[in-house]
C-alpha cells in the first residue's frame, strides 16, 4: 500500500522541487492536513512511512514536520493534468424490493473477485447472472442515481422509515471505464463545456431507451458493501479504509501516487485551489500521474460543486526523502 507501482512507460518522469516553488505554499493551513495525514498513515507499513507517522502524532509544528522530513516531487506521464470532484450522494431506497424501489445495489459476487475482467455493465444487468443470490443490499428508485452513486463509489440510501445505511466500494468487474459524458459529446448532442452530471441524467431521464444505452456504454461496473458502522458526522471511507475529509482528501492513480501521501494540489480554472491534501482513495476513472479527483463533501450542494470541477493544474506529491531520491536516475543523485 505504501510504495507506488513504477509504471514501465518511457514518457514517466520525476523532479523533485523545493517548498519555494508550491504556489501558495507558505499560506495553507498545514496543521488541518496533518490531522488528515495522521488518519491513515499508520496503515503505511513500509519503515520510512511508519517512521514519519510515529513523527506525525508528536509534531507541533505542521508546516516544519512537512518541509523537514518530505521533498515535493513533480510525476508526469505524458498525459495533461485534470482535476475533478466528488462527492457523497444520497439515495432514497428501501430494505426490499418494492413497485417503487426496483433497482439493485449489489455485493460483488465471489466469481468476480476470481475472474479479471469479469462481465460488463450490459451482462450483469440483462443476463440474470446476479438473480436469486442474496446480494442486494438494498434497492433504490432510480437508475441513473445509482449509476452516478457507482461513480462516486460511496454514498448514503435512506430507507421510507427515516433510517439511513451507508454504502463503500465494495469492489468492480475489472473493466474499463467508459465516459458517458465524452459519449454525448462524441455523438454531437452536446458540446464539452455543456456535459455536468445534471445534464447527464436530464437526457437520460428524458431519453430512457437510448438513455439505458448510454448507461451500457460504460463497461465498468461497481460493487459495494454496507458500512453503516461509520458515524454520521464523518465522511465516507475510501480506499484506504478509513473516513475521507472534504477539501483535504483526494482520489489518485496509486501506479504513480502512494495511497496516504501528502500531495501539494494546484488546481485552477473558475475557483482555484491551493492546498495540501492526502491521496486517501481511488477510482475507476483515475488513471493517470496528474489525475486527481477532490473529494468536495455529502449531499446534493456538494454533488452541484464537484460536478463543475473539470480543471487544468498540477500536483506534486510529497515523498519522504530517501523515497524521493530514489526515484531519480543515477546520475541526478
Amino acid at each position: 500500500m505504501a510504495g507506488p507501482t513504477v509504471p514501465n512507460e518511457p514518457e514517466t518522469q520525476y523532479a523533485i522541487l523545493g517548498f519555494e516553488d508550491l504556489d501558495g505554499w507558505a499560506e495553507d493551513d498545514h496543521a488541518a492536513a496533518l490531522e488528515v495525514f495522521r488518519n491513515t498513515c499508520a496503515d503505511l507499513d513500509e519503515p520510512d512511512w511508519a517512521s514519519l507517522c510515529a513523527l506525525a502524532h508528536d509534531a507541533t509544528d505542521a508546516r516544519q514536520f512537512f518541509e523537514l522530513f518530505f521533498r515535493p516531487m513533480m510525476i508526469t506521464d505524458g498525459q495533461e493534468p485534470l482535476f475533478t470532484g466528488y462527492f457523497e450522494p444520497e439515495l432514497s431506497g428501501s430494505p426490499v424490493r418494492t413497485g417503487r424501489y426496483r433497482y439493485p445495489i449489489y455485493s460483488m459476487p465471489p466469481e468476480a473477485h476470481a475472474q479479471r475482467p469479469w462481465l460488463t455493465r450490459r451482462d450483469i444487468l440483462t443476463s440474470g447472472v446476479m438473480e436469486g443470490r442474496g446480494l442486494e443490499i438494498a434497492w433504490v428508485d432510480d437508475p441513473v442515481e445509482l449509476f452516478f452513486l457507482q461513480v462516486q463509489g460511496s454514498g448514503r440510501v435512506r430507507f421510507p422509515d427515516g433510517r439511513v445505511i451507508r454504502v463503500g466500494y465494495g469492489g468492480a468487474n475489472g473493466q474499463n471505464y467508459r465516459s458517458i459524458g465524452q459519449e454525448l459529446v462524441r455523438r454531437g448532442v452536446y458540446q464539452p463545456h455543456q456535459v455536468s452530471a445534471d445534464v447527464i441524467k436530464n437526457w437520460v431521464r428524458r431519453n430512457p431507451t437510448d438513455g439505458q444505452e448510454l448507461l451500457f456504454h460504460n463497461d465498468s461496473y461497481v460493487f459495494f458493501r454496507e458500512v453503516s458502522q461509520v458515524p454520521a458526522d464523518q465522511g465516507p471511507l475510501g480506499a484506504m479504509n478509513r473516513s475521507i475529509t472534504p477539501m483535504r482528501s483526494i482520489a489518485v492513480d496509486p501506479a504513480f501516487t502512494p495511497l496516504g501521501a501528502p500531495v501539494w494540489v494546484e488546481k485552477d480554472g473558475r475557483d482555484p485551489l491551493r492546498r495540501l491534501m492526502i491521496a486517501q482513495d481511488t477510482g475507476s476513472a483515475i488513471k493517470g500521474a496528474q489525475r486527481a479527483d477532490v473529494f468536495i463533501g455529502t449531499g446534493d450542494q456538494a454533488g452541484r460543486k464537484a460536478g463543475r470541477i473539470k480543471d487544468p493544474g498540477r500536483m506534486v506529491v510529497l515523498m519522504p526523502i530517501q523515497r524521493a531520491y530514489a526515484f531519480l536516475p543515477e546520475a541526478l543523485q
